[in-house]
């Protein structure tokens, strides 16, 4: 399962790229999942606990490009926001590499609005950091 979320996680954020081990130690700390047609993997998510006074969880959904505009997205999206709620979180923010353009307008069509762009120390890749505009929605 660790090797295929890497795969995944990877593909969609080759700057951030991460060995078995550091997806190992991330799982320790995070809810990790993939998603499959079948037995075909199309996407995984993570879902960082809450934190803070806001109690403000990170949900991360990626789709192979393969398998975009499916609703495959929507699917692992919900999933992990769902996942965040039973955690208690009350705020969700999530996190894209800029160049991910579908996954940029795929967080801004769910109501997302970009709270800060950034470059890592030694770095060179933009990020763009994106908040839940509303409290974090129940069902």
């Amino acid at each position: 399962m660790l090797e295929q979320w890497r795969y995944v996680h990877n593909t969609i954020v080759p700057p951030a790229a991460m060995s078995l081990d550091e997806v190992r130690a991330r799982a320790a700390r995070y809810h990790l999942e993939n998603a499959y047609v079948g037995d075909v993997l199309v996407g995984c998510t993570t879902v960082r606990p809450p934190e803070g006074e806001e109690a403000v969880a990170t949900v991360i959904a990626r789709v192979l490009p393969a398998y975009r505009r499916r609703g495959h997205g929507t699917a692992l999206y919900e999933r992990g926001l769902a996942h965040a709620r039973v955690l208690g979180a009350r705020a969700v923010e999530t996190c894209v590499l800029a160049v991910n353009e579908d996954g940029l307008r795929f967080a801004e069509a769910r109501g997302f609005v970009e709270t800060e762009r950034y470059v890592l120390d030694g770095e060179s890749d933009l990020w763009v950091d994106l908040r839940l505009a509303a409290a974090c929605p129940t069902p």
